[in-house]
């Protein structure tokens, strides 16, 4: 196989896997009203160190552009699973942190994903898991 074809064949496997990871997150975490995309939308809020991000940080972090995170959010707001906040640096920029709502429900949320990760690779030995993270980290 050329090394084109390994790279086109690697990147395809990886899509691949990511989408069918996301379906069946995405159909479990439906159990708690929430989708795969504001599951990880919660846990960068829930890990960040401040519990509070800019929109534009947010959106970077999800790979989505300012207006996508907008409207991926605002569903999010209008049910009260996150909240705006005064940022203290500057006025003009408003946070999002997740409310007490949303910090009820991620933490519901996470015990059926960590469950759900268990069950997707826990095939694979602590050594094999370390080596995909390490991968992945070159790659992203």
């Amino acid at each position: 196989m050329s090394n084109e074809s390994l790279d086109a064949s690697l990147v395809i496997k990886n899509a691949l896997l990511a989408s069918s990871l996301s379906k069946r997150a995405g159909t479990r975490l439906s159990m708690h009203g929430i989708s795969f995309t504001e599951y990880l939308v919660m846990d960068y809020l829930a890990s960040s160190d401040f519990k509070a991000v800019a929109r534009i940080e947010l959106a970077e972090s999800m790979g989505m552009s300012a207006s996508g995170i907008t409207r991926l959010i605002a569903p999010m707001e209008k049910n009260h699973l996150i909240e705006k906040v005064v940022n203290p640096r500057d006025a003009r920029q408003s946070l999002v942190k997740l409310s007490d709502t949303g910090e009820r429900l991620y933490g519901e949320a996470k015990v059926s994903f960590e469950q759900i990760a268990k069950e997707m690779v826990g095939g694979l030995s602590k050594a094999q898991k370390e080596k995909m993270l390490e991968l992945c980290s070159k790659v992203f």
